[in-house]
């Protein structure tokens, strides 16, 4: 649960105190405490602990996109603990909140996985997540997504990351080194993907792993 009183519009990051009085603090959800601890957390230093999330919601904006970079799905892939990689770049600025992973060749499986998103020539991590995924056996790919949307600029390279653990999966062969997709309102997203250097559990522009980055415009 995230805190729900509001900021003054005139007073960036002000908490409104009127706001929250004449709403939140009399709809009943919460105890007259957990009210008190409220005001007190957004008034005074040292602040009391509160029982929700403080950090603001973030809140995408756009159309919710997604590009599939292989044209031909196969099997077997395998995994040893070595991440799968693929660097890429774009032409316009988009955050990209998650991928699509292929799934187990042996029916329904459940995997583990750590994503992460790397700008590549400073090798910093531009967001990551710890998460798993379900897969029903088919060939489709499967959303697995960050806890926050990672802002993507143009003509600044990634490397986008997949650690898989799990039983053999499907793959991509007939990679594309250039996907160009328009949305809905004629915007033109451009990908351009590069081979990753280094142990990258066999994955290339080729064929691979990471068939699908879904992002928002």
């Amino acid at each position: 649960m995230f805190l729900m009183c509001p900021y003054s519009s005139n007073h960036r990051n002000q908490f409104d105190i009127f706001s929250c009085a004449t709403g939140p603090a009399q709809s009943g959800i919460l105890f007259d405490r957990e009210v008190v601890n409220l005001f007190l957390h957004f008034t005074v230093n040292p602040k009391p602990r509160v029982d929700y999330i403080d950090r603001p919601r973030c809140c995408l904006r756009g159309e919710e996109c997604s590009i599939n970079r292989f044209q031909q799905v196969e099997s077997r892939w395998g995994y040893s603990g070595t991440s799968d990689r693929i660097r890429f770049n774009v032409n316009r600025r988009i955050s990209i909140v998650g991928f699509g992973l292929y799934g187990s060749i042996h029916g329904p499986t459940d995997y583990q996985v750590n994503i992460q998103i790397l700008e590549s020539d400073k090798r910093i991590m531009r967001g990551q997540n710890d998460t798993g995924f379900s897969c029903d056996g088919s060939g489709n790919t499967f959303r697995v997504m960050f806890k926050e949307p990672v802002e993507i600029l143009p003509n600044i390279s990634y490397t986008a990351c997949a650690t898989l653990k799990g039983p053999d999966s499907h793959y991509g062969t007939k990679g594309l080194k250039k996907v160009t997709q328009e949305s809905t309102t004629g915007t033109k997203i451009t990908f351009l993907f590069f081979s990753s250097p280094g142990n990258n559990n066999g994955t290339s522009v080729e064929d691979g792993q990471i068939p699908e980055i879904i992002y928002y415009i």
